[in-house]
């Protein structure tokens, strides 16, 4: 890409030095109205980086044919779940869209057609996490979808085409869970985990820390362990998008790493 390519893209944000980037791990829809370690660590994470000109979130809740960017000025608030409390159906996490910077994500990737989206918002995935980073709710965010005819490859070499942004004031965040497999959980085992997600959340964190990507696009099938942790990709994938964005020499630093419920990881990283 050239520099006047890149100037046009990104013309309606000023420089910044570079941002970090960031997957949290979301868990349930109820840890946007409780206090606990989780949301400590994302309220810590968000006063120890500089403040965002814009968010762009890719959600685990938010799968799609083709890719899609939500391109409203005022998206609403999904309450994307059932048999929960009134109290967190009552939540709204009312940050402005960004048209513009969804246009101009449209333009930067360019190995994939970008629809510009006008009836999605902030599904649970972005809202009950990024409340605790932007309590004000005073930071224009968008949301990027999850193609479901992608590999995990095709994935991560999408995310890379985002990386201009990070000098733009734009903060990148992946929001899903690495270990994921709510038909197995143990609700009479809520600080732990099962021998299997043991073995695939220390093993994941092995994959980020030695910088190996190459093993997150088959990491579900490296054996029935990684097959239980993994089901389905949705929860996977983000993390993929957050370490597409690794630059050579950033370091990765791992926080709410803990298992709960047997089940299911609440690991998150921030790159950079």
């Amino acid at each position: 890409m050239d520099f006047n390519q890149l100037k046009s893209i990104t013309s309606s944000f000023t420089s910044t030095e570079k941002m970090p980037v960031l997957f949290l791990g979301h868990g349930s829809p109820m840890n946007a109205i409780e206090e606990n370690i989780f949301v400590e660590g994302w309220r810590n994470i968000g006063k120890s980086i500089p403040k965002p000109n814009a968010i762009i979130c890719i959600s685990a809740h938010w799968e799609t044919k083709g890719t899609k960017v939500t391109a409203l000025q005022q998206p609403k608030t999904i309450h994307d779940f059932y048999g929960f409390p009134q109290a967190l159906f009552d939540v709204q996490y009312p940050a402005p869209g960004s048209p513009e910077l969804a246009d101009e994500i449209k333009n930067l990737i360019k190995t994939s057609d970008v629809e510009l989206d006008k009836m999605w918002g902030f599904d649970h995935g972005s809202w009950s996490v990024i409340k605790f980073l932007y309590p004000e709710a005073d930071v224009p965010m968008i949301e990027l979808s999850l193609d479901v005819y992608k590999t995990p490859k095709q994935h991560y070499e999408l995310a890379k085409e985002l990386n201009a942004l990070r000098r733009k004031g734009v903060l990148i965040v992946g929001s899903g869970n690495v270990v994921h497999n709510l038909r197995a959980m143990d609700w009479h085992n809520p600080t732990g985990g099962f021998d299997w997600a043991i073995e695939a959340n220390e093993t994941f964190k092995e994959i980020v820390t030695s910088n190996d990507h190459q093993q997150l696009f088959n990491f579900f099938e490296k054996g029935p362990a990684f097959n239980m942790a993994v089901p389905s990709l949705e929860h996977y994938l983000p993390s993929i998008y957050s370490l597409a964005l690794q630059e050579k020499d950033e370091e990765v630093t791992l926080f709410n790493d803990q298992l709960i419920y047997g089940s299911l990881g609440m690991l998150s990283f921030k790159i950079g």
